[in-house]
């Protein structure tokens, strides 16, 4: 695991620019840092040493040193990749995985990325041809940024490697403002910095006489098979689910695993016996604790578990340095809890295995219930009648068995869902942002994404759309930067391409049954966990922001930053501090919103000095 970044331009002082941009994301990759400057083309590199731990320094170079490579990630088939190379008569200079991709690239071109298997970002430089080729994993592990700036390319791990390059002028991107306070991440190609943008996931790019071509080499669609036999289907799963952690837990350093209570990390567990497992969590209330069920199945399943619980001090600290390592404002209260676990970890270990993906791939969110629930509803109702329904009850100033059902029953999925966090409406915005014509609605951001699967039923349409967004933009954003804020390698075997080939012909029926969550993989993972540990409900990292929020301590620091500068910069401070307020007093569970916003302000404040 690494960290890279460079630029292509006619700059002076090239020398003194990458060793700055390398410098602020040391914390990618503390074991070497190296450079590649030649010819306005400046690449620098950090790297956290895994495999072939004495020789994998990079840059890596071909045969005849014309192709530079600087790779962040790992390649779990590249002894596979490396074999039918060799074959085609290529020579290998070291042992790590690294140099499969720069040989990849020269026999196979753009092609090698699909031939690839793991999690990977990274540039080659032609130095024939004077370009640069730069892609991005499958889905999205691995962050890859970049920028042209007064006819430079600039490229990083890290936007703020990027915001070192001395031509860049920082300015607040207020479109990525506008989503950001619904999705409570930044959704898209789009940063909340002007003019530096993401490249997505399963997309490559060239960059050549000052032209930039992008182009998709995978697209993570779901095609369900309702023919498919459902115990084939558990076996298919059981089976690709050993075989990717066996892959994944391939290294020259110690390996050890996340373990919550929930099944997806219990699963990926149970086959690393004898490694050691890592829980953090908080003392308020069992319910904000999975520490004591990681200890009792860790000892079922030979793991040794080593936990932590944070202190609501603890953890309030921590909130400024987690957003400056996190680059954009993330209003997700457990990526803070994520980095204490990692913190944790890496006092142990340098690489751990963890269970992102399965949720998204397999139907883990109750919230994929909802087009089963509401499908007789919307059937025998139309939209007209049922939205005359809504409007009145949502008028009846009182709670009443039925309300919540025809309020949320009133809309079919491609219009109400943007995915597993809905934040701020446009009229919510409209009222607490001092610029009302910044707000849009929310849902006119996701339309193109549902018209590229219209013939897919509505939880394989919701499951899509956080594949592509909410697990990019939240999931693997925190993942990639709590990591390796710690210098910890952190591994997803679950979201590995040879699972997905068997997760995306799954149908519904064996995902979202009933009441149930993610059926089939539940099923799989009981062949290997004891009791009924696969049956646990989702819990998902919690955190008691709401208990918090009605904490003095806690509520006057909140409050502070609310009726800050900053604040009154972009939000009406009476109705944000309302918002607090009613919170605050017990009368709504305004917790989300609350923190989104005071999030925004954390990280406003971190990036741009007010």
């Amino acid at each position: 695991m690494c960290g890279i970044c460079g630029f292509v331009g006619k700059i002076d002082n090239e020398v003194k620019i990458i060793e700055k941009m390398v410098e602020v994301i040391a914390h990618r990759g503390p074991n070497d840092v190296n450079f590649f400057v030649d010819n306005h083309v400046a690449m620098g590199f950090r790297r956290l040493s895994i495999i072939d731990v004495s020789e994998g320094r990079q840059p890596i170079y071909n045969e005849n040193n014309n192709l530079v490579l600087t790779f962040n990630g790992e390649i779990y088939n590249f002894l596979e990749l490396k074999n039918q190379l060799e074959s085609l008569g290529h020579k290998f200079y070291t042992h790590t995985d690294t140099e499969v991709i720069v040989h990849g690239f020269e026999e196979w071109g753009e092609s090698v990325t699909l031939k690839l298997r793991g999690m990977f970002a990274f540039a080659i430089w032609n130095r024939e041809e004077k370009s640069i080729f730069l892609a991005r994993d499958h889905f999205g592990i691995k962050p890859l940024h970049y920028c042209i700036c007064k006819n430079n390319f600039i490229y990083a791990s890290e936007i703020k490697s990027i915001l070192e390059f001395p031509e860049f002028e920082k300015k607040l991107n207020f479109k990525a403002f506008d989503n950001y306070l619904s999705f409570q991440y930044v959704p898209g190609s789009e940063t909340l910095f002007e003019n530096i943008y993401c490249l997505q996931p399963g997309h490559f790019m060239w960059y050549k006489d000052s032209k930039i071509k992008i182009r998709k080499f995978f697209e993570p669609m779901l095609a369900p098979d309702e023919n498919l036999d459902f115990e084939n289907a558990v076996n298919n799963i059981e089976n690709a689910v050993k075989e990717s952690v066996n892959a994944h837990k391939v290294s020259d350093v110690p390996v050890g695993c996340f373990l919550s209570s929930g099944v997806d990390s219990s699963y990926v567990a149970s086959f690393l016996p004898g490694h050691q497992s890592f829980t953090v969590g908080f003392s308020e209330d069992e319910k904000y604790s999975e520490i004591k069920y990681a200890e009792d199945l860790s000892e079922k399943i030979g793991l040794k578990n080593i936990n932590k619980i944070i202190s609501a001090d603890e953890y309030w600290n921590a909130i400024k340095d987690v957003q400056y390592f996190m680059d954009q404002p993330l209003a997700d209260p457990s990526c803070v809890a994520l980095y204490f676990v990692c913190k944790l970890a890496r006092e142990h270990v340098t690489v751990v295995l963890s269970g992102e993906g399965a949720d998204e791939f397999f139907g883990g969110y109750q919230v994929y219930n909802e087009p089963r629930v509401f499908k007789f509803y919307q059937k025998i109702f139309s939209q007209k009648i049922r939205t005359w329904l809504a409007d009145f009850v949502k008028k009846i100033p009182f709670k009443f068995k039925g309300k919540g059902f025809i309020t949320r029953g009133e809309k079919k999925i491609e219009d109400k869902f943007i995915g597993n966090a809905n934040i701020f409406s446009k009229q919510e915005k409209r009222e607490i942002l001092k610029d009302r014509d910044l707000a849009t609605d929310p849902m006119n951001f996701v339309k193109n994404y549902y018209n590229k699967f219209k013939k897919l039923d509505s939880t394989s349409k919701m499951q899509n759309l956080d594949i592509n967004l909410w697990m990019v933009g939240d999931i693997l954003l925190k993942a990639d930067r709590m990591s390796m804020a710690n210098a910890l390698e952190l591994r997803v075997p679950i979201l590995d391409k040879n699972i997905f080939e068997i997760a995306k012909i799954l149908p519904t029926k064996f995902k979202t049954p009933k009441a149930n969550t993610k059926f089939a993989f539940r099923k799989a993972a009981s062949r290997s966990l004891p009791g009924d540990s696969a049956q646990k409900p989702k819990l998902g990292f919690p955190v008691p922001i709401r208990v918090w929020l009605r904490q003095e301590k806690y509520y006057e620091i909140v409050r502070e930053a609310f009726t800050s500068k900053t604040a009154r910069k972009f939000f009406v401070e009476k109705k944000i501090c309302a918002l607090l307020r009613e919170h605050y007093e017990g009368k709504k569970d305004l917790s989300r919103k609350i923190w989104t916003v005071y999030i925004f302000i954390i990280w406003y404040n971190t990036y741009f000095g007010e």
